[in-house]
């Protein structure tokens, strides 16, 4: 590798870095290389550790993340069945079954919701401790990966939040109904958005490749 053998020769990152830039290569893919070696003052370049990968990893992730996605579709349920509730027009004859149809599926939200949201906690609050012992385990691909994804996953709610909302003022049907039921898709997917985001970034601080 090209890399390795400039750091093996003493070519100091500074100038390895602006040979690439020459020879075409992106800055992200440069960085990349050279971050695959620790910046120590040695006679032989030093590997930082490879990115972590295991089965047991892979399905704590994953189970975080559904959890994740789980508790915020059924808060999110559950706010939206509260302001129908608020805001309902159901003529008075129906008003029971209404009643009964409204706490049926609170009582399932709830029932989610308390059973994946202490799931999702104790998960993360595992996954940090053991990262707190062996910062490497940051560096796992399926985190990365399911991150990412996340990422995304909120960002479409989002666009498609805002968008839905310049759709109905231009519409002139934005009611206070709608507004509310916006503000909650809007608060929950940007609470998702801004922690993991944050938690990309104290990566990068931290100085993880």
């Amino acid at each position: 590798m090209f890399v390795r053998e400039a750091l093996l020769r003493g070519g100091s990152r500074d100038q390895i870095r602006a040979v690439l830039i020459k020879a075409g290569w992106s800055a992200d893919r440069i960085n990349g290389a050279l971050a695959a070696y620790a910046d120590l003052d040695y006679p032989v370049p030093v590997p930082m550790p490879a990115p972590y990968l295991s089965a047991r990893d892979a399905f704590m992730y994953l189970l975080l993340f559904t959890t994740l996605y789980v508790s915020a579709f059924n808060l999110g349920d559950l706010i939206f069945k509260f302001i129908d509730h608020a805001f309902s027009t159901v003529p008075p004859a129906t008003v029971m079954h209404g009643e009964a149809a409204f706490l049926s599926g609170v009582r399932w939200s709830v029932a989610s919701l308390i059973i994946m949201l202490p799931v999702y906690l104790l998960i993360a609050w595992r996954l940090r401790r053991a990262i707190a012992r062996d910062p490497a385990r940051r560096a796992s691909k399926v985190r990365k990966w399911l991150t990412y994804l996340t990422l995304f996953i909120a960002s479409m709610a989002l666009i498609g939040d805002c968008t839905s909302l310049v759709a109905n003022f231009l519409g002139g049907e934005a009611t206070v109904r709608f507004l509310l039921k916006v503000a909650t898709i809007a608060v929950i997917a940007g609470a998702i958005f801004i922690y993991h985001v944050r938690d990309l970034r104290g990566e990068q601080v931290s100085g993880e490749p």
